[in-house]
């Protein structure tokens, strides 16, 4: 059902390995840095001046794998019709006077889009090198959460030591770096006892960080790549089935042996002041929305009271806006989910593309903004998934007819 293909990880793929572990684990540890005031803040925030120095290679590249492949597919199209739309809708915006502060974070956002979608759709997972240096960027991490952490909570803010602390990375840009090399890293461990271990390492990790959405995504992504990879996969739900109970009796009746953090909260939200104001934020844009069905409401809300949901699409972007993201999504989500669990001609290199967009969408629903990259890396890993399977489709079709 797998084939174990080994891939070196030199010539053309090298930039976009290159570029995917100075984006997320370059990220983790420059604000690691920051924060225990080994350095300054000499890159700003790192995500997007990494980004600006990689764009133009990442581009030159990219165009190269279009031309060898014969142009872009349909997705890919897609993609990029959708992030002019949104650029557009930025021009008008900023004509008309909208807010500073917010329409320079959704510039960013356009930027850092295009950068991860083109990682994500020239990055092979399957390479050696990039497998063993995620796996130690991966392990690094974990370090450094279980060492700096205070009182069950890792925040390098509260520690004192940074030179510039208004510039240290909050726990959700930690856990999303984590969270991508994760998923890098899980989705190719061959051994059921590696990415047990790889699970619960992951688990602590991001429940020490506090990150609650990227801590359930985290969990969320267990199933999906144990139920692929199992050959009787009634018996392993079922196995999945009784692991979930026994997480459920332990958090519930085994919570006083934790370490207590905002992540506790998940048991019950209606405790929980981040819920409880996110879901005024969602009432919120659900008013906007009912004043402004068709066109919406770009940039009518306070920078950062926007609905942590994918509702926000439909407040800023408008009906077409929020419809075309979703069939963007649901697109490949049910594509996916109907080739790998119903009719099992999945073909090559299917989990990346298959959790990232169950993740993406998980937490779109519940918790995350649609200016979130994992939007831009679901699309460019489907992609390249997409494009593979096309390949392996037509060599399978010329060697029928040969045959014949």
């Amino acid at each position: 059902m797998h084939a174990n293909r080994t891939v070196t990880g030199h010539g053309p793929q090298g930039l976009p390995q290159v570029a995917f572990l100075l984006l997320f684990p370059g990220f983790f540890f420059y604000h690691s840095a920051l924060g225990l005031g080994y350095i300054g803040a000499f890159a700003g925030g790192y995500f997007t001046p990494a980004a600006l120095v990689l764009v133009l290679p990442l581009l030159f590249a990219y165009a190269g794998q279009l031309r060898r492949s014969g142009g872009p597919g349909p997705g890919e199209l897609a993609f990029f019709g959708f992030i002019l739309y949104m650029g557009a809708m930025w021009v008008v915006e900023v004509a008309a006077g909208a807010n500073g502060t917010i329409t320079r974070s959704h510039l960013l956002f356009l930027l850092d889009a295009v950068v991860v979608f083109i990682i994500f759709r020239l990055l092979d997972v399957r390479a050696v090198s990039l497998q063993r240096e995620a796996l130690v960027c991966l392990l690094l991490m974990s370090a450094i959460v279980f060492t700096f952490a205070q009182d069950g909570m890792f925040y390098l803010g509260n520690l004192g030591l940074a030179r510039d602390p208004e510039a240290v990375a909050t726990y959700q840009g930690f856990s999303r770096s984590y969270l991508f090399v994760y998923l890098v890293v899980s989705v190719r461990l061959q051994s059921r006892t590696a990415r047990l271990a790889l699970y619960l390492l992951a688990g602590a990790t991001l429940y020490v960080n506090g990150a609650r959405s990227e801590f359930v995504a985290m969990l969320g992504s267990v199933p999906l790549i144990e139920l692929y990879r199992a050959r009787q996969r009634a018996r392993a739900l079922g196995l999945l089935c009784a692991v979930a109970l026994l997480v459920k009796l332990t958090l519930m009746y085994g919570t006083q042996y934790l370490p207590e953090n905002r992540t506790l909260e998940l048991l019950d939200l209606s405790q929980s002041s981040s819920a409880t104001l996110r879901h005024q934020l969602t009432v919120q844009a659900l008013e906007t929305i009912a004043n402004h069905p068709l066109q919406g409401s770009y940039a009518s809300y306070e920078p950062g009271s926007y609905a942590h949901n994918i509702l926000s699409a439909w407040v800023d972007l408008g009906l077409f806006g929020f419809l075309a993201l979703v069939a963007l999504l649901l697109w490949p989500l049910q594509r996916l989910l109907v080739q790998c669990f119903l009719r099992r001609d999945m073909g090559q290199d299917v989990e990346l593309p298959l959790c990232l967009c169950c993740t993406t969408v998980l937490l779109l629903l519940g918790s995350h903004h649609y200016h979130d990259m994992l939007i831009a890396a679901t699309l460019g890993s489907y992609e390249l998934y997409n494009s593979r399977y096309r390949a392996d489709s037509n060599r399978s079709s010329q060697f029928s007819t040969s045959a014949v």
